[in-house]
């Protein structure tokens, strides 16, 4: 079971955050402005062996001339994750156990074990802020049986409510920049 510590981050999550999210495809930020990020909600998973921190945060970019929520799945490690230079989205200092690599957690395979576990059953969604804490509103389903060697686990950076006949799926609520609550797909399970 992750820890959750109370501590400082430097550079913060939403700092390293927006200094990445203006690089990517799927980022609709108005070019030239400075992301305006706030956290809108997420959940976390362990890692069976409880050396990678894994967590799915959704911010919410106020910088354009609409608010825009963006799901970010994040990996935390103790040490550069071999082969993946281009997954990294920075480091920062921890106030309780140092430096931590942070990545892209779709390119992390920790990351796409445990989602593959959450849809199976086998993990369970644990709460964004608080230690040994189950998110019962983070939901998973899979239809049938499947082949992990051939499947493939999607993203959905823009969460939306729509499927897409995929075989398994994961929904869970943020707050839009309005306060009220959303509920939408984070990831796709598909076969290859």
């Amino acid at each position: 079971m992750a820890i959750i510590h109370k501590t400082t981050m430097s550079p913060t999550k939403l700092e390293l955050l927006a200094a990445w999210l203006p690089g990517r495809s799927w980022y609709g930020g108005v070019a030239g402005r400075e992301p305006e990020l706030a956290r809108a909600g997420g959940f976390r998973l362990d890692d069976p062996e409880g050396e990678v921190g894994i967590e799915f945060m959704v911010v919410t970019d106020t910088s354009g001339d609409e608010p825009r929520s963006y799901h970010v799945p994040l990996t935390y490690r103790g040490a550069p994750l071999d082969g993946a230079d281009e997954a990294l989205i920075g480091t920062t200092e921890h106030g309780v156990l140092g430096t931590r690599w942070v990545y892209d957690g779709t390119h992390d395979p920790v990351l796409v074990t445990q989602v593959l576990a959450l849809v199976q059953g086998k993990a369970e969604p644990q709460a964004q802020s608080e230690s040994d804490t189950p998110d019962p509103t983070v939901a998973a389903r899979l239809d049938g049986e499947f082949d992990p060697d051939r499947v493939a686990v999607e993203a959905v950076r823009v969460p939306r409510a729509t499927e897409d006949g995929a075989l398994g799926s994961v929904t869970a609520p943020w707050s839009r920049a309005d306060g009220e609550s959303s509920r939408g797909v984070f990831f796709l399970v598909r076969e290859r």
